[in-house]
């Protein structure tokens, strides 16, 4: 099964190549920011969407036309997927996933819980245990090597990591993800960090800094499994047949979803070819983009003044201006409930697709 997930990454790999520079950089943005909402939103934490956008961008040199976003927690996160990916020829050390870690917890506390940062767990609150439920009914689902032996088994898990053996390279990123969770090293970000690894040993796999799908999102729409068959393969004599067998469908199921993102991207790419010459406002690229990628709920005067960080005046002279152009169209409803949609009909054909 792993050689014929290396047969279908090597096809992806070769179509999107041949797409030219700025659909893959656009593509990479997409895969940057399904990783990085992804991976965190498998551990319950939600990110700002518009912020790792921006952040993405500003890491991948491209200008997307809007006012960029600072926010600190996002910025640790998509640095470490994208150093992960894009500095696959160096080796994976002790201080570079201490780093990341570092990143993902600045102040030195997780939630209101202070944590060791910058070293491997202590255990000074008694042993780590993956536990769900609630208090005084919690389900213990693993109980992770005492703080004594981290040294030790991450010494022999990086030697492990960044020698060239013979086992196959895709199955090297899956056991890797396992045997890192299993490990537990950290007080917090274990998961984050085992998914960062996994990555980094796929591009190393691929021989490339960037890929077109995204596992973590994969591994979102599967969470539930994810976590079960993590669980299962950390029981007993840690046999890693049931998470291989897994990992490999879930990566499977990735690649397969990128035709999505493919198309997304395209779609995308005819929508600015046709309208590249159309004069147009920050504001009103912020507000097509966020529209063409998704916008969660109505797109009110009241929320493109907000999130533009302009006058409900100003709000309303944009959406109005775009209406005519046709490319907004105002909902049925009126009143304070009107809202306005992107007019998707409105894209381009694929025969006018760039080149």
């Amino acid at each position: 099964m792993a050689h014929s997930v290396e047969l279908k990454l090597a096809r992806l790999q070769g179509r999107m190549e041949s797409l030219g520079f700025n659909l893959q950089q656009s593509a990479r943005l997409e895969v940057a920011i399904a990783e990085s909402v992804g991976t965190s939103e498998i551990e319950g934490e939600t990110l700002n969407a518009a912020a790792v956008r921006s952040s993405a961008a500003r890491r991948l040199g491209m200008d997307l036309g809007e006012d960029s976003i600072q926010d600190r927690n996002v910025d640790a996160v998509v640095d470490m997927v994208l150093d992960a990916s894009a500095n696959y020829t160096q080796p994976l050390t002790r201080e570079r996933i201490l780093g990341w870690h570092a990143g993902l917890f600045p102040t030195g506390f997780s939630g209101i819980t202070k944590i060791t940062v910058g070293d491997w767990r202590k255990d000074e609150r008694g042993e780590m245990r993956i536990v769900s439920g609630e208090l005084g009914r919690e389900r213990v689902h693993y109980v992770a090597p005492p703080a004594a032996r981290v040294e030790t088994e991450m010494r022999r898990f990086l030697n492990w990591v960044n020698e060239v053996g013979d086992l196959n390279p895709i199955l090297k990123a899956g056991r890797a993800h396992l045997w890192f969770e299993v490990i537990h090293p950290l007080d917090d970000g274990n998961g984050r960090i085992g998914r960062a690894v996994c990555d980094y040993l796929l591009a190393r796999a691929l021989q490339c800094g960037f890929r077109f799908f995204s596992l973590s999102g994969q591994m979102l729409k599967e969470r539930r499994d994810y976590y079960s068959k993590l669980e299962s393969a950390s029981r007993g004599d840690l046999n890693d047949q049931i998470w291989l067998e897994w990992f490999l469908g879930c990566l499977t199921r990735a690649i397969d979803s990128a035709d999505q993102l493919l198309g997304h991207v395209l779609a995308k790419a005819r929508f600015w070819n046709k309208w590249a010459g159309t004069p147009m406002n920050k504001r009103q690229i912020k507000m097509l983009n966020l529209l063409i990628d998704g916008f969660e709920g109505k797109l009110t005067n009241s929320k493109w003044a907000k999130i533009t960080k302009c006058s409900s005046d100003s709000a309303l002279r944009d959406m109005k201006a775009l209406v005519q152009l046709g490319l907004l169209k105002q909902e049925p409803a009126g009143g304070r409930s009107t809202s306005y949609a992107v007019d998707l009909e409105l894209f381009p054909t694929k025969e006018n697709e760039p080149k």
